[in-house]
């Protein structure tokens, strides 16, 4: 009996000992610079929300967070870089859509989304505005669907690069609305609004975070909003759904993400740290006027959403025979 419990009695001290590891590295935690990995350009919605939150949860936990954008291969470089990061807590991840939609669209992709991280939280969901350069003659998405199927192939939208958000909620929209708004791919949100500005490209899905001030000014015309509600920021830009294309819904979503075996009081901390900052009432306000929907999930909460994303647009990819290689 006493030789059968002692491998028992080992791996309880075990357990107990890297528990104890954790508590200790935790209460130490942080004591040099985070750095935030932020897989794309400057300027697009990850970037900024990112910068947002990172100077608050600078004054929170009383250490630098560095934004570092690592962009290429739509977000591969920089999510690889974070996998392969040590797991200690110091170097952590935003992401979106591509993060799921890579794996459907690359014959290889340098990670696993399910077992080389270790999800934070779900920070916030921003729906994308479809827009139209002024030149255009639509006013309604009826009145795109409609030129599109009048003059197939000769209409085109922005991207930020295959796989990216705007490259999705076009062919989302040519899968359900049954057109084939051709894309151009840039290198960024930004340098993608940008082009849509100048006349380059005739349609954009950017988010509303990004797109909003070109509406103000009259640059691009909006035509529908792709969640299924309208936004706080332009209420009276109908949703897609509602204007032309019944089941429509493009939410581009926020993730932050650390190597997979930080430790859970690291994970834990964060996840607290960053609830509190996109729940904060003199916060949240400015995250609505921006167009982006707090979410502040659990890790747990976090882990199915990415699962169920990935479900969602494994689909849609697969039906419109996208791929990036």
């Amino acid at each position: 009996m006493k030789s059968c419990n002692q491998p028992r009695r080992w791996w309880i001290a075990a357990v107990i000992a890297l528990a104890c590891l954790q508590n200790a590295w935790a209460q130490d935690y942080p004591n040099k610079p985070i750095r935030w990995i932020v897989p794309f350009p400057p300027g697009g919605s990850v970037d900024i929300l990112a910068r947002l939150v990172g100077a608050k949860l600078t004054e929170s936990l009383g250490q630098q967070v560095v934004i570092d954008n690592r962009s290429g291969a739509s977000g591969n470089v920089g999510s690889e870089l974070v996998a392969r990061a040590a797991p200690d807590g110091y170097t952590v991840l935003s992401n979106t859509v591509p993060f799921v939609a890579n794996t459907f669209l690359y014959s290889r992709v340098p990670y696993d989304v399910v077992n080389d991280f270790a999800p934070v939280s779900t920070m916030a969901l921003t729906p994308a505005l479809m827009t139209v350069h002024p030149s255009v003659p639509a006013h309604s998405v009826r009145e795109l669907l409609q030129l599109a199927k009048s003059r197939p192939g000769t209409l085109n939208y922005g991207s930020a690069g295959v796989g990216s958000n705007p490259h999705i909620a076009g062919e989302l929209f040519n899968y359900l609305g049954k057109v084939n708004l051709m894309v151009v791919h840039y290198k960024g949100g930004a340098p993608a609004v940008v082009a849509a500005i100048g006349g380059e490209v005739g349609i954009t899905f950017s988010s509303v975070l990004e797109t909003a001030p070109h509406v103000a000014s009259k640059r691009l015309r909006p035509l529908g909003v792709t969640g299924l509600k309208r936004s706080a920021v332009l209420p009276d830009v109908p949703t897609i759904a509602e204007a032309g294309i019944p089941g429509y819904e493009f939410n581009a979503w926020h993730v932050m993400l650390a190597p997979k075996g930080t430790p859970n009081a690291v994970v834990t901390l964060l996840n607290d740290r960053i609830k509190r900052i996109l729940r904060a009432p003199d916060q949240s306000r400015q995250y609505e006027e921006r167009g982006l929907d707090v979410i502040a999930s659990s890790p747990e909460e976090c882990t199915a959403y990415l699962k169920n994303e990935m479900n969602k647009w494994g689909k849609v990819i697969k039906e419109r025979g996208m791929r990036a290689d």
